[in-house]
């Protein structure tokens, strides 16, 4: 019989755990990028960092909210147990549901007050997605769970255009379907590496939990949808042609690094579609920074 936790005094970094940063920093860079694909004039530092600051604030809410609402399931996970609920190094419980609901509120009122209503709205709708539809309604009932939840991924960049230009541009559009098919491969993967794990606790988080090698293929099909949506946000997301090859390129590096599991689903082809997944969507990103460079800040380029 497992001896339950000792709770003990919590510190800064059991807090820090529950935001999730490596998650929120990607959800405040998929914001970031949904501005600079809105293609401002100029960029208004003031506004970008209220937009970083509403973001984070909101990504960190839903993060934390996800940790309460999972604690049970976390509880029986190898890969989770050791997070401050499971282990008890938080308490009561009610203390982290007052966190998340409060820094979601900061975020979505923060975008609301300094930003526009539309920002406010792209991060209400992300969190309302990831908390409510992805991890109380979906997760636990369908492999769907992912493909539809992936929304909440896509709504920073949908916040970002309004808080650029006021509106969600067609290149925001394009980078939130880009965002979108992402969620898939690089969750699939890591459920693929953990199968087990999700299997035991009856999560559904794979096509076919029981067919490691069909829902692998799926993964790598999920991977290739990535090059035809950067060939869509070339096309209306007015992208300089040396950032067209360098966004073709890293989605053709991605999608070699899922080939191998349409060979195999072993824990190491799994392994390294997850690691370069998250780099992957970093890279879309930088490369986004560096198109608003092209098209606005050369003189002679652009409008």
């Amino acid at each position: 019989m497992t001896t339950p936790p000792t709770p003990r005094a919590p510190g800064w970094r059991d807090y820090v755990d529950l935001t999730k940063p490596y998650i929120t920093l990607l959800i405040v860079a998929v914001a970031v990028a949904g501005y600079f694909v809105a293609l401002p004039n100029r960029i208004d530092p003031a506004r970008l960092l209220l937009l970083v600051g509403a973001g984070a604030a909101a990504s960190a809410g839903a993060a934390t909210l996800n940790h309460y609402f999972d604690r049970d399931l976390d509880a029986r996970m190898r890969r989770t147990r050791s997070r401050p609920l499971p282990a008890a190094r938080i308490t009561p419980e009610s203390r982290v549901l007052a966190m998340g609901l409060l820094l979601s509120v900061v975020g979505i009122g923060g975008a609301a007050l300094f930003l526009n209503r539309l920002a406010a709205l792209s991060i209400l709708l992300g969190t309302v997605t990831y908390v409510v539809v992805y991890t109380v309604w979906l997760k636990r009932r369908t492999a769907w769970n992912i493909v539809i939840g992936g929304f909440a991924g896509s709504a920073p960049a949908l916040a970002g255009s309004a808080a650029a230009v006021g509106h969600w541009t067609p290149g925001a559009l394009s980078l939130a379907l880009l965002v979108f098919l992402w969620t898939p491969p690089h969750f699939w993967s890591l459920a693929l590496m953990l199968r087990e794990d999700y299997r035991a606790v009856g999560l559904p988080m794979l096509p076919k939990m029981d067919d490691p090698g069909y829902s692998a293929k799926v993964t790598v099909v999920s991977c290739a949808l990535l090059v035809p949506a950067t060939v869509v946000l070339a096309l209306v997301g007015t992208i300089a042609l040396p950032a067209i090859l360098a966004l073709l390129a890293v989605s053709f590096v991605f999608l070699a690094a899922e080939l191998p599991l349409w060979r195999s689903a072993e824990r190491k082809a799994a392994r390294l579609g997850f690691i370069v997944s998250g780099p992957y969507l970093l890279a879309v990103i930088a490369v986004l920074v560096v198109n608003w460079v092209l098209v606005r800040g050369v003189p002679g380029v652009g409008g």
